[in-house]
């Protein structure tokens, strides 16, 4: 029978370095994280509000941006949200909103998505990582992955792009000209589409791509086998073990389990 045990963000902070801790602290107070025996912590309560904040404003922002933009398209959209004169109000708030979550998560993991030269191993390893080829991550794999830290900075970019671009439209001609405001639209359309594409990769991975990861953004917790074969270096740093032996000791206790 599986045992469990609450564990705090705090007990975390060897893994991954942490910001507002007392933020953190007041929404463990909130909520807890269960984490059963064979499991790691992943991430603590505040990681995963601020997470699912992101997700939940840029999808109402992209669903008003494509009434906006792609009427005789998506107008099935705009009842949802009163019609689209309303939609059209409501956009720029739930593009700000988007960004200052995003703002949060990015001074949560600010640290971790610094590059380093694991990464560029990931990278040149990426092939076959993507295809199957290896069955485990290069075992400098820390807490993110290289392609993980790509889309975060290219949503750091789009973050900013969407700032600028989105003040400038809101503002209008009257205040920035009519150039600005043209050349602004080009740019927010293009940033929105490169985002979406790379949220698609992200759901995809977290789902499908690398089984065991969505749980990690739901329950905050992680499969020691997936942490051993997604981020080496992180179960390392956690558990004090070698994830390539603690890979073959689970394979030789299935072994074993298995025989009649």
């Amino acid at each position: 029978m599986s045992t469990s045990r609450s564990i705090s963000g705090s007990t975390s902070s060897g893994a991954i370095e942490r910001f507002d801790d007392k933020a953190r602290e007041s929404f463990e107070h909130l909520g807890q994280t269960t984490v059963y025996r064979g499991e790691l912590l992943r991430h603590p309560v505040y990681t995963r509000v601020v997470h699912w904040m992101v997700a939940l404003f840029f999808f109402l922002a992209l669903f008003t941006g494509f009434s906006i933009y792609l009427p005789w398209l998506f107008r099935w959209f705009t009842p949802f949200f009163g019609g689209g004169p309303l939609s059209r109000v409501m956009h720029p708030w739930f593009g700000l909103g988007f960004v200052v979550f995003f703002g949060l998560q990015a001074l949560n993991w600010l640290q971790p998505m610094i590059w380093t030269a694991a990464d560029s191993n990931w990278m040149r390893n990426m092939g076959k990582i993507v295809s199957g080829e290896a069955k485990m991550d290069p075992p400098d794999t820390g807490f993110f992955n290289a392609g993980q830290k790509l889309q975060f900075w290219e949503i750091v970019g789009g973050c900013i792009a969407y700032l600028i671009t989105g003040i400038i439209l809101w503002a209008g001609a009257r205040t920035f000209g009519r150039i600005p405001v043209a050349i602004s639209y080009v740019i927010h359309d293009i940033s929105a589409v490169i985002m979406l594409g790379g949220i698609f990769i992200h759901i995809y991975q977290s789902t499908f791509g690398e089984p065991g990861t969505f749980q990690a953004m739901v329950r905050g917790a992680v499969s020691e086998a997936w942490a051993w074969t997604f981020h080496p270096a992180w179960y390392k740093q956690v558990t004090g073990r070698d994830p390539q032996q603690a890979c073959e000791e689970a394979r030789r206790q299935m072994t074993t389990s298995s025989k009649p």
